[in-house]
C-alpha cells in the first residue's frame, strides 16, 4: 500500500531532491504549502536548508509550527530533517541571534566545537538497539551531513515517567550531536537521508512503512 507523504514547502529545502528520495522508497509526495493538505497526510516531512532564524520565518509564514503541533496532537507522523529537525527544539543562537523554535522537545541549536565547519560529508552514527528508523542498517552504515550548528546535549528528562522514553542517535564531530531523534510520531535527523544513497533510501522506507 502506498502512503502519501506531504513534503512541506515553507521556503527551506532541496524540495525535488527529498521529493525523489521519498518516492524511491515507496511515498506517493505532493509538496505543498496548503494547512490542510499538511494537515491530513499519512505523513509529513519537514525539510530545512540554511539559517535556523530564516527557517523559522518561513515556517511561521505557512503555519508550520501549528501543523506540526496539531499533526503530533492526533499521533500523525511528522520527520523534520536538518534545519527541519533543529526547528523542532527550544530556540537556535546562530551568529548571535537567539531565535525561538517549535518547542516540540527543549534544547537549545548551537556551533558545533570542531576545528573544521562545516560539518560536510560522510559520517557514521551511533542508533540505539531497538530504532525503528535504523531498523536494518548495519552499524557501520555512513550519512551525509552537511551544517555547523547542532543539539549537544539532550535536555528531556524522562525519569519516573510512564511514556516511553526518545530513541537518540549520536554522531560526533569536535564532540557529541544528536545525529536523529526518535519520538512517538515525532522523528527527526540532523543528517539529509535524501544525499545518503542507499542507505538514506533504507531509512525513509522504515519511516514510510511505520505510517
Amino acid at each position: 500500500m502506498t502512503r502519501k507523504v506531504a513534503l512541506l514547502d515553507y521556503g527551506s529545502g532541496n524540495l525535488r531532491s527529498a521529493q525523489r528520495a521519498l518516492e524511491r522508497a515507496g511515498a506517493e509526495v505532493e509538496i505543498t504549502a496548503d494547512f490542510d493538505t499538511a494537515l491530513n497526510a499519512e505523513g509529513l516531512l519537514v525539510p530545512g536548508v540554511g539559517a535556523f532564524a530564516a527557517c523559522m520565518e518561513g515556517l511561521l509564514a505557512v503555519r508550520g509550527e501549528r501543523i506540526i503541533g496539531r499533526r503530533l496532537a492526533g499521533g500523525r507522523p511528522v520527520l523534520g530533517i536538518c534545519v527541519g529537525m533543529q526547528i523542532l527544539f527550544g530556540r537556535g543562537v546562530e551568529f548571535g541571534v537567539d531565535t525561538p523554535g517549535c518547542d516540540e522537545w527543549p534544547g537549545s541549536v548551537t556551533r558545533l566545537q570542531a576545528d573544521v565547519l562545516p560539518h560536510m560529508g560522510w559520517n557514521s552514527v551511533d542508533a540505539p538497539d531497538d530504532s525503528a528508523l535504523f531498523a536494518g542498517i548495519d552499524d557501520d552504515a555512513r550519512f551525509y551531513f552537511v551544517h555547523s550548528y547542532g543539539v549537544q546535549s539532550w535536555e528531556m528528562d524522562s525519569d519516573g515517567s510512564k511514556i516511553a522514553p526518545p530513541k537518540l542517535t549520536w554522531a560526533d564531530h569536535g564532540g557529541p550531536f544528536l545525529a536523529a531523534v526518535e519520538n512517538g510520531p515525532l522523528s527527526a535527523t540532523q543528517f539529509h537521508p535524501e544525499k545518503s544513497g542507499d542507505v538514506g533510501a533504507h531509512l525513509l522506507r522504515n519511516w514510510i512503512e511505520g505510517l
